[in-house]
């Protein structure tokens, strides 16, 4: 039976822990001698070796074969801590190397469950140099369109975290795992450990979700699902419209999505704890996001007291319009709807063409929600806090939801959602949402990584747009909003594979564009898209406050008018 404790289990209980009855059949490269007490005639080594083994039974520190997990099948290689700390010489990289190959040579993602020390030291420069056969190995998996998967148990340090942890696609942790690239040894005595934990990682984005030993089989069994390989998958669908008053306030951020999510990786009640359990914090954006997005639509970057008629409810003085103009448009005020202005149909060229269109695109003015009648009112609706966030458009689209979390380079955007997602069909979709709030570069980071993931494993990508700018201030310039902004441009242009965009409510200039399709952007009833917003421009053109409105009058930048100008191919709702 596996250990109780699987961050200290042996390889073959991390292995057992995930394949269970289903098995797992080893695999061992053709044997390989060694000088007495290795390359460097370490005195003692051979001696080192041989008590090794006598205490767990292995011949190396990683064992290696094919197995089944969750009905997938897939190549997994575990590290034996007990073996010299799990620690790297040539011949685990033998394994290492060999491991990696049979997943190449047979088509199937690689699964690595990391306990290791890092670089054994007997073996000196032989044994450094193992890591960029790692390396190339992994990379050769990556050409191959292949996924890599690592679970990181207590502890992964060293080398190991540096290549086949932080190396792979989708890192999962177990919780209270030390995990980073200094071990407890060779760190600064001052050093917070919090840093090198599981859960430090996960909040500096380095890690994709902590995930308990009970939830781990079901986690990693939708992820090989969701990953594949996969061959000749056809867009995403187009989101169908959901109610106004459906969406999150703040209060009651992420309802809803975590039910499915959570429940399906058996991690439903951690998704909200901070440490996104797998599946489970796919609800779990919790109070973050969701918050963040219902908090933030009131206004976006110079919306403040300029707003006018333009900011709708959550924006203060937002309902008072008189200085817009008089309109009296702002949401809640009656004409909120744009009760009697929606002019023809709701749908435009192309409407009715995306897969799963149902009350979304191609459904007439009759029933369906009107169009705003003005700029200012298109504002105001896609700035009301009741409308349909992005947790709620997720929760309705997938049954389950695999967080990716972070931008790899040691931040995270709590206003922006990424990942990939199962459909009712059991059909993959890569996701990235907006929700409401000022993209951060963190943000735009994390949305290039999935985008260029999903490109590379044949997975269609969603975009959600919502968002009334990129952050524009000293701290979001400082770390490089305009190179995250260009790159996340990049990840769209080169994808391969089919991006569909549904914008949801603010589309603010650069920073909204930048996750949005060419040739495939719908747009809902309660949404705008402007080259700069309202207020901005008014500024900029010496405009007093009271003309804000007027002059996103003159922007056309309604759902109907973006469709009229060629930008949004329909409009749901």
């Amino acid at each position: 039976m596996p250990d109780a404790n699987p961050g200290r289990a042996t390889a073959r209980e991390a292995i057992a822990l995930l394949t269970g009855a289903a098995g797992f059949t080893e695999h061992r490269p053709p044997p390989r001698p060694l000088p007495p007490d290795g390359p460097l005639g370490w005195a003692g080594y051979d001696v080192a070796r041989e008590r090794a083994s006598a205490l767990t039974g292995e011949e190396e520190s990683v064992v290696y074969g094919a197995g089944v997990v969750g009905g997938r099948a897939c190549v997994l290689l575990s590290f034996e801590f007990g073996f010299l700390g799990g620690s790297l010489g040539r011949r685990t990289g033998d394994r290492l190397a060999a491991a990696y190959e049979l997943a190449l040579t047979r088509r199937l993602p690689l699964l690595a469950l990391v306990a290791t020390g890092g670089s054994r030291m007997q073996e000196g420069m032989v044994a450094l140099t193992q890591l960029q056969r790692v390396a190339a190995a992994s990379v050769r998996l990556r050409a191959a369109g292949l996924p890599q998967i690592a679970v990181v148990r207590d502890p992964t340090t060293g080398g190991g975290w540096a290549t086949v942890g932080a190396g792979a696609d989708v890192v999962l942790a177990l919780p209270g795992a030390q995990v980073g690239f200094a071990g407890s040894r060779v760190r600064p005595p001052d050093a917070d450990p919090y840093a090198y934990s599981a859960e430090g990682q996960f909040a500096a984005g380095q890690v994709d979700a902590v995930v308990p030993a009970d939830g781990l089989a079901t986690t990693v069994t939708h992820w090989l699902r969701a990953l594949g390989p996969h061959e000749d998958l056809p867009a995403a669908p187009v989101p169908r419209a959901l109610p106004a008053g459906g969406g999150e306030s703040a209060s009651g951020a992420g309802r809803g999505a975590g039910a499915s999510a959570g429940s399906a990786a058996g991690a439903g009640s951690t998704g909200g704890a901070g440490t996104g359990s797998g599946v489970g914090s796919a609800a779990g954006a919790g109070a973050g996001p969701g918050a963040g997005a219902a908090a933030g639509a009131g206004g976006g970057p110079g919306a403040g007291s300029a707003a006018g008629a333009v900011a709708g409810p959550g924006a203060g003085s937002a309902a008072g319009p008189g200085s817009a103009g008089g309109a009296g448009t702002g949401p809640g005020a009656g004409s909120a709807a744009g009760a009697g202005t929606a002019v023809g149909a709701v749908a435009g060229p192309g409407a009715g063409t995306g897969p799963g269109a149902g009350t979304g695109p191609g459904t007439g003015a009759g029933s369906a929600a009107t169009l705003p009648g003005t700029g200012r009112e298109a504002v105001a609706r896609a700035r009301d806090p009741r409308r349909p966030r992005a947790e709620a458009y997720l929760a309705d689209y997938f049954a389950v939801r695999l967080p990716l979390h972070g931008d790899r380079s040691g931040s995270t955007d709590p206003g922006l959602l990424c990942g990939f997602g199962l459909r009712a069909d059991g059909r993959p979709v890569a996701y990235v949402a907006q929700c409401g709030t000022p993209t951060r570069p963190a943000g735009y980071r994390a949305a290039a990584r999935t985008i260029r993931l999903a490109d590379r494993l044949g997975v269609p990508v969603l975009t959600l747009v919502d968002t009334p700018g990129a952050a524009n201030d000293a701290e979001a310039e400082r770390a490089g909003a305009g190179a995250a902004i260009a790159d996340t441009f990049a990840a769209i242009a080169a994808a391969r594979v089919p991006v569909t965009t549904l914008v949801i409510g603010e589309g603010g200039s650069g920073g909204a564009l930048a996750l949005a399709a060419p040739e495939n952007t719908h747009v809902t009833v309660d949404s705008y898209f402007s080259v700069i917003a309202p207020e901005l421009a008014a500024a900029i053109l010496k405009r007093p406050p009271s003309e804000t409105g007027a002059t996103a009058d003159q922007l056309r930048l309604r759902p109907q008018d973006l469709v009229d100008l060629g930008f949004a191919r329909s409009i749901v709702g």
